[in-house]
Formats: structure tokens, sequence, C-alpha cells
């Protein structure tokens, strides 16, 4: 397989994909399953739930009133040094009720083979981790976690596909739970601090 490269007119910068990646058909047809939502419901991330590294489930609920940046993560990626980044925006702005999210996925490119033990200990050892890490998710296709079909449909990225495309595609959420931005692989952590300070400033409005 090879990768293809698109530059798209959005946040989401430079969209790629693998040819034969059986998502493809779906980005060019924009078939993509959204969540079925009552008319007039407002949904938030606080409606979903996700399983811990250490297999505890997590209402995420209890991030109320927090910045949130989620990230699917992979340990064998080209992206995964972004993991220092990830953590200097955890240590810098944690104290402001801000949190990174990290939720591994293997499926680009079977870059993220080992089991939760495996990740854990790579990620505490190798970049000092200490923010929440998530069991293994899907992120595209029918067994999709709900979360990520949620994001997906709020910001959508690319040609308004809502496929994600790669390993470390970032969204920001809000204090309220929904998200306000959507940010592609290519665009580093350090490069998102204007628009955490943005999103830490509304709130106190």
């Amino acid at each position: 397989m090879k990768c293809i490269l698109k530059a798209g007119p959005d946040t989401t910068g430079l969209s790629f994909w693998l040819e034969g990646d059986p998502f493809l058909p779906h980005l060019l047809s924009n078939e993509i399953p959204y969540l079925q939502q009552q008319p007039g419901e407002q949904m938030s991330i606080y409606d979903f739930s996700a399983k811990s590294i250490d297999g505890r489930t997590v209402a995420l609920s209890e991030y109320k009133g927090h910045v949130l940046l989620i990230v699917n993560t992979a340990s064998e990626c080209g992206f995964t040094p972004q993991y220092e980044g990830l953590e200097m925006l955890q240590k810098k702005y944690s104290e402001q009720a801000f949190s990174v999210l990290g939720f591994p996925c293997n499926q680009f490119g079977g870059q993220e083979p080992g089991d939760e033990d495996e990740i854990d200990y790579f990620c505490k050892t190798q970049y000092g981790i200490d923010f929440p890490m998530f069991a293994k998710v899907d992120v595209n296709g029918d067994d999709a976690h709900p979360l990520f079909k949620y994001l997906k449909k709020e910001r959508p990225g690319f040609l308004g596909s809502g496929i994600i495309k790669w390993n470390f595609t970032k969204f920001l959420i809000g204090r309220n739970g929904e998200p306000i931005k959507r940010f592609a692989p290519t665009i580093n952590p350090e490069d998102l601090q204007d628009d955490i300070n943005d999103a830490l400033a509304a709130a106190r409005d």
C-alpha cells in the first residue's frame, strides 16, 4: 500500500490515507455511519464512557468543566514522538482543568500491536506519560468506539467524510463537553497552545 497526501482547505491540515485502506471508499462516497440522535437532543462527550488502560470503566462526565484534548495514539508510528508534546501540554495546563486523553488504536498500519500493559509501560518509560490513557479502541468502521463516532460526526474533517485518517488525530473539547476543533496528525501538539488558551479563556468568560 502507498500513502496518498491531499491538502485540505480547513484546520485539519494535510489529510492522508493508505491506498487500499478499507475506509477509502467511505471517504470518497461520504457514507459514514453516524450516531442516531433525537431531534433537539444535544449530546456531549459526557454521554459516553470508556475503559481505562488498567481496565476500569470511566464515565467521561468525570471530566465535566475541563478542556480536553482527545487523541488516538500509537507506539510505533512516525508521529509517536508527539507524546512528548502532549505530555508538555498536560504539565503546562493541568492546573487550569485541562487534560489530554489518549486512546491507543491499531487500525493504521498495525502500529499499536501491544496489549494495554505493554502500551502503558511504553508510554511511562519512554515518554513519562502522566495523562490518562485508555484501552485500545477502533476509531473507524462499524466497531468504532461510540465516543469517536460522536467526535467524527461533530468535527468530520476533510471533505466532511468523518474518517480518521491516521494516528494522532486530535479533538479539542470545550468545558461544556462539546468538540471545538479537530487537528490532523501533522499538527504538532506544541502548535495547539493558542487554541487551548482560547478554550480556557472562553470557559472563564
